[in-house]
C-alpha cells in the first residue's frame, strides 16, 4: 500500500522530470498549479528573472465560494488567473501541471484558463 508521503514523493519526482523540460519567460510564463486537499493555487512564473507575475488561489479572502477544494473552485481559479494574465498583457503560457495527472481539478483549471483568453 502506498502512503500519502510516498504518493507526494512520487509526484515531486514526476514534477522534477516535467520541470526539466518546461521553462517560462517574461513573454510566455509558466502556469504552475498546486493542488492541496482544501485549496488550489495557480501562478504565472517568469523563470528567467525568477519572478511571479500573477497568482490566484481559492485561499483568497474575496473568493466567494463555500467549498474551496472542488471542481467549481478550480474553474474559478482558472478564470481568475486568465483575467489577471490578460490584464498584464500576457496571452501565451506554458502549462506546468505540477506532477499531477491532467484530470479533475487540474483539467478544470486549465480549461477555464483557456476559455478566458490564455493559450497553451
Amino acid at each position: 500500500m502506498i502512503t500519502k508521503q510516498d504518493k507526494n514523493k512520487v509526484r515531486k519526482k514526476r514534477h522534477a522530470r516535467v520541470r526539466s523540460k518546461l521553462f517560462g519567460t517574461a513573454t510566455r510564463p509558466r502556469l504552475n498549479v498546486f493542488r492541496s486537499n482544501k485549496y488550489i493555487y495557480a501562478q504565472l512564473i517568469d523563470d528567467v528573472n525568477g519572478v511571479t507575475l500573477a497568482s490566484a488561489s481559492s485561499f483568497e479572502k474575496d473568493f466567494g465560494l463555500e467549498s474551496t477544494g472542488n471542481l467549481e473552485a478550480a474553474t474559478k481559479v482558472g478564470q481568475l488567473i486568465a483575467t489577471r494574465a490578460v490584464e498584464k498583457g500576457l496571452s501565451g503560457v506554458v502549462f506546468d501541471r505540477g506532477g499531477y495527472l491532467y484530470h479533475g481539478r487540474i483539467k478544470a483549471l486549465a480549461e477555464a484558463a483557456r476559455e478566458n483568453g490564455l493559450q497553451f
